[in-house]
């Protein structure tokens, strides 16, 4: 069998790139924007740069984010996105669709979370794709799924893909079709009613404007289908919250400056976090984009959050 990531080709999106961060400085949720500026972290910068500007911040950290990423958390990381994964219900979504599953990943760029869904579609595939590596052409029931990994920065791409090549697991049978597409949030190069899952994991606070992009998530999602985001959030308890700003403005910096060589570039993303909404006023916002049954449930205290929402 041909390993995914070579299979799949990577699809260039004939869009104007300006993905990632919150809400330009107040915008409306009816995406009439008619402020010159935003947040960058803490900063103020016109609207217009902060795609370039967060663009240039993943680049610099591509290839030591997954490392930053364990000393960062201490590997829990890995835990809350096999928490975000598992709670996904793959194994039921893909039972259910004899057509196989379409799943899109946004900045999912290194493939973190693609490949963790890749795993769980492939083993809860349909016996005749698990035993032969088969397509509904072949067998005539049941379709190979596909995870599409999306983002806008292409060295994060470049990571994930080198990383593809290197996992055994994508080039089991059964596994999903992986495909990479470069492109923005807020403009998704897909036709409407085309996924069944939505994912995005410590992506959305980088958007530009997040109401737009929620409301691009729902468009392409099928009739029933779901939005889920893993995001840093606001530890809820006092007491915990100052040690976690202690640790987050003076240890993870630190740590930038010691593993990646880049200060500047981990006290954006720290920033960046406390800029982000409350785990309530997210899940406000992905209700006024359209989504309904929304909810969310903290993971460490509400470092992390995880938010979730369907089209019906």
């Amino acid at each position: 069998m041909v390993a995914l990531a070579l299979r799949a080709r990577r699809l260039r999106a004939p869009l104007a790139r300006c993905l990632h961060t919150g809400v330009p400085a107040r915008a409306s949720m009816g995406g009439n924007n008619a402020e010159s500026s935003t947040h960058f972290g803490f900063s103020e910068v016109p609207t217009g740069e902060k795609a370039k500007k967060v663009r240039e911040v993943f680049s610099r950290v591509a290839d030591s984010y997954d490392v930053m990423n364990d000393v960062m958390s201490a590997g829990v990381h890995r835990v809350w996105k096999d928490h975000f994964v598992h709670g996904m219900g793959l194994p039921a979504t893909q039972a259910s669709s004899p057509g196989g599953v379409r799943v899109l990943d946004v900045a999912g760029g290194t493939g973190d979370i693609a490949f963790r869904i890749a795993d769980a579609l492939a083993g809860s595939a349909p016996v005749h794709l698990q035993q032969q590596g088969g397509s509904s052409a072949e067998s005539g029931v049941g379709a190979r799924s596909e995870v599409t990994v999306y983002d806008i920065n292409t060295d994060m791409l470049r990571v994930g893909e080198q990383r593809a090549i290197k996992r055994p697991s994508l080039q089991r049978a059964g596994a999903p079709l992986l495909r990479w597409v470069e492109g923005d949030a807020e403009k998704l190069p897909f036709e409407d009613n085309s996924f069944d899952l939505y994912s995005i994991a410590f992506g959305i606070r980088n958007v530009t404007n997040v109401p737009n992009a929620l409301k691009e998530a729902r468009r392409v999602l099928r009739p029933g289908g779901r939005f889920v985001c893993l995001e840093f959030s606001q530890v809820e308890n006092p007491l915990l919250r100052k040690f976690y700003d202690e640790y987050s403005f003076h240890v993870i910096p630190a740590m930038g400056a010691a593993v990646a060589n880049d200060r500047a570039s981990y006290q954006y993303l720290v920033e960046s976090i406390r800029k982000f909404p409350t785990q309530p006023e997210f899940a406000k916002w992905i209700s006024e984009a359209g989504f309904e049954a929304v909810s969310y449930s903290n993971l460490t205290f509400g470092a992390v959050a995880v938010h979730t929402g369907f089209k019906l």
